[in-house]
């Protein structure tokens, strides 16, 4: 599994300077360097390298500055890391290529080249607020068919952690969630309660989602 290299990749990016964390709008892995500007770096994950993890690597170059591939190094020493036109297609599309051994070290066989021409700037911009505000690293990159949690679901579980208590105005939740009246008024995840004008408690369906983190969380 894609998750398994995860970390791997993470701890080698973090050693230069990058925040890293997982599953952010679309991403295996995204490496983020808060000044001004920030710098954003992708790793897409594979067992294998293929062409389809060169084909997500160029959609991925839309939105960041530097793109990494990495995939796991083939015991035998025949996957394609070893096929020099791999590796060169790499290097004409500007992207780095990471190899993960069994044990998981971490080896550069292609240097990625930057920074890439970045052409979709609203999706950029959307997966940098994303990593701001996302608390910690919840999400193990190459992760599928899982509930990604992302700073919205985040928000919205703090704010049902704290309707458990009993009904509370937006303005009473501020503190818990800047934007506590706009998550509880579109109420996505259908959670939350109107009982009069202005005032809100948790509905069934968010105690159930309650109930499930604590039981993932013990």
């Amino acid at each position: 599994m894609e998750t398994l290299l995860y970390q791997p990749v993470k701890a080698f990016l973090e050693t230069f300077g990058y925040e890293v964390k997982g599953e952010i709008g679309g991403c295996d892995v995204v490496g983020a360097k808060h000044g001004d500007p920030t710098v954003v770096v992708v790793c897409e994950l594979k067992m294998t390298f293929n062409l389809e993890l060169i084909l997500q690597a160029v959609d991925r170059a839309a939105v960041s500055d530097e793109v990494w591939i990495a995939a796991r190094i083939s015991a035998k020493g025949k996957g394609r890391e070893a096929d020099k036109r791999y590796r060169d297609l790499c290097r004409r599309l500007g992207f780095g290529m990471l190899g993960v051994s069994d044990q998981g070290e971490v080896g550069v066989l292609v240097s990625a080249v930057s920074p890439m021409p970045r052409t979709n700037p609203k999706r950029r911009a959307r997966i940098i607020r994303e990593h701001r505000t996302r608390v910690g690293d919840p999400a193990l990159g190459g992760s599928t068919k899982v509930t990604v949690m992302t700073a919205y679901r985040q928000q919205a579980l703090a704010l049902a952690a704290a309707l458990a208590a009993g009904p509370l105005r937006p303005r009473d939740l501020k503190q818990v969630a800047e934007n506590a009246g706009g998550i509880l008024r579109d109420n996505y995840y259908g959670w939350f309660e109107k009982v009069e004008r202005g005032v809100y408690q948790l509905a069934p369906a968010g105690h159930d989602a309650l109930r499930a983190r604590h039981d993932t969380t013990t």
